[in-house]
Parts: structure tokens; C-alpha cells; sequence
């Protein structure tokens, strides 16, 4: 049977008493990442891809420290595309997919949090190399692999080593400058060697 990514699944994994994130978790996340973003654009950020955004969890926590800041999330669930589509500007497509999706222009920060380690390897090489093309700032990019202890949502889950996605990421062109935080060609020659994780 295949999962289902429905009402139900959002009630018991980002509502319920099984609740993987707290909203004060949620908002650490997101001041890293724009802070992080900012921090390499040298402004503020203009605007957001959020892949895998499930019900569009962060747009709240972006809108109140950029209120002006555009948002695109895009997930596979039909339920957050119909629920959240008018409200959060959340669209149906898969990782893997983003060009079929006509997204216009280069992204200051691109989202993918807590997705990948739910993704086939084929999809996930075609999506890293989606995100270089559309990234103009930083990408942040949370993803579990074998080495972490996991809670949470396990159906499904495919447990990688860390070194395999530093492999694939790299191969794409990113390069990591923070926790979970990945520039592409565009910023890579305005970095020094110790702002770079290596």
C-alpha cells in the first residue's frame, strides 16, 4: 500500500501528541536558514522554494521575519495541495520534478527538511541538480541518514550514510557552510576556506 501523505498523516505527525517538531523548533530552523542565507547574499532574502513543505510549515515563521518574502512550496500530497494551495502557495509535484513544474527564476533560499530520507536515489540525483539550477543563495537541506537515531515517522524511511549524500550533493556542485546549509556555483567563489565545511 502506498503511503499516504493525507489529513490524517499531518494530524498525527505535525499536530498530534506524536508530533515530530515543535512550532519553537520549526522557527530555530527557519532563523538559520535565512540568517544563513543572508549572511552569503549580503541582503535580505527575496524569496523562497520549499520542497517537500508538507502543509507549508514555515511560511509563518518566514512571513514574521520577512514580511514581504515570496514563498513556493511544493509537495507530493495531494491533501496539502488542496488545502494549502490558496493560502500558502503550496503546489502538487514530486522531488525530482521541479522543472515540470515552470518554476520562473533563481531562489534566495530553497527548503528540503525532513524529506530525502524518504526519496529513491534516481529521484534524489535529479532533484539535487534542480535545486543547484534554480538556487541563487543557500539551500537548506536537513536530511537523516544512517549514522542518526531516528523518532519519529519511519515508514518508509531509507537510511543512507552521511558520506553518500556529501557525495551527491558535492557531485551537483554544493558546497556546506553550515548546519544543513549548501551554496551553489553561484555564491561558491565569494566564500573563504574557513566559512566552507570540509
Amino acid at each position: 500500500m502506498t503511503k499516504q501523505y493525507d489529513a490524517d498523516y499531518f494530524d498525527r505527525w505535525y499536530r498530534g501528541r506524536n508530533r515530530i517538531h515543535s512550532r519553537a523548533e520549526v522557527r530555530r530552523k527557519v532563523a538559520l536558514a535565512v540568517t544563513t542565507a543572508e549572511y552569503f547574499l549580503q541582503r535580505p532574502i527575496r524569496n523562497v522554494l520549499d520542497v517537500g513543505c508538507g502543509e507549508g510549515a514555515w511560511l509563518p515563521h518566514l512571513r514574521a521575519m520577512r514580511r514581504e518574502v515570496a514563498y513556493v512550496g511544493v509537495d507530493p500530497s495531494d491533501y496539502a495541495a488542496a488545502e494549502f494551495g490558496q493560502s500558502r502557495n503550496v503546489r502538487k509535484g514530486e522531488f525530482g520534478g521541479l522543472r515540470s513544474l515552470g518554476l520562473r527564476g533563481r531562489y534566495d533560499l530553497i527548503v528540503c527538511s525532513d524529506v530525502l530520507h524518504y526519496v529513491p536515489e534516481e529521484q534524489i540525483a535529479r532533484g539535487i541538480g534542480e535545486i543547484v539550477e534554480l538556487l541563487d543563495g543557500v539551500a537548506f537541506v536537513e536530511v537523516l541518514t544512517r549514522e542518526d537515531d531516528v523518532i519519529g515517522d519511519l515508514e518508509g524511511l531509507i537510511q543512507r550514510p552521511a558520506r553518500w549524500y556529501r557525495r551527491v550533493f558535492a557531485a551537483a556542485g554544493l558546497v556546506q557552510v553550515g548546519a544543513y546549509c549548501w551554496i551553489g556555483p553561484t555564491l561558491s567563489d565569494a566564500v573563504s576556506d574557513l566559512e566552507l565545511f570540509t
